[in-house]
């Protein structure tokens, strides 16, 4: 059995993380998104367990002192963590672990385990993005502004991604994500290409 791998997938707010891997993992076998722990409150249609574990500050911070996370971060005045076990099962298992997290959580990663697979997800304009995040219809304007100005931040980020994908159109972004984790696995196991 091979062990997975895994992929840490990150980018501004809005940059259509969600709508992307989503599709990535209908046309990819073999894939597991992990469930991200987070203090914020759901949006609409959200489910506890499937979109996010869902769980109080408190509860967030007695986690961080168990060091349960494989990263955490506070983005916005949330917390935002990957519990770390449910991975590790994950990659023990053959699959490859998607990772869709905020950039200082990623960068964490990339500290932690210098042979994931480090993506970021870029809008193809700040102006985009600001639309986007207009048409969620889920935010005030502070909010927006706010994730605004991290974006700004985060972008300056990107060179120290090994991939980085500009999401102008969902098709485009999905085929080379794609290509990127089906040209791994061939590097990696020749047979594993096929067979999972």
């Amino acid at each position: 059995m091979h062990k997975g791998r895994l992929y840490v997938f990150t980018g501004p707010s809005g940059a259509g993380k969600g709508t992307v891997l989503h599709r990535l993992l209908d046309e990819v076998p073999g894939l597991s998104l992990s469930v991200s722990a987070t203090t914020r409150v759901p949006r609409p249609g959200e489910q506890d367990g499937v979109h996010y574990y869902f769980i109080s500050k408190q509860a967030f911070e007695q986690k961080i002192a168990e060091n349960a996370f494989l990263e955490y971060a506070e983005y916005v005045d949330n917390y935002y963590g990957t519990p770390e076990r449910p991975v590790e099962e994950q990659l023990a298992a053959g699959r490859d672990v998607i990772l869709e997290i905020e950039v200082q959580g990623a960068m964490q990663v990339h500290r932690k385990r210098p042979d994931a697979v480090m993506v970021f997800l870029a809008p193809p304009s700040l102006e985009e993005l600001d639309a986007r995040l207009h048409g969620r219809g889920t935010e005030s304007e502070e909010k927006i502004r706010q994730r605004l100005e991290t974006a700004r931040r985060e972008l300056e980020y990107q060179r120290n991604f090994a991939h980085i994908v500009v999401n102008d159109t969902v098709d485009h972004a999905v085929a080379l994500l794609k290509a990127l984790i089906l040209h791994n696995r061939t590097e990696n196991n020749p047979e594993a290409a096929c067979s999972r």
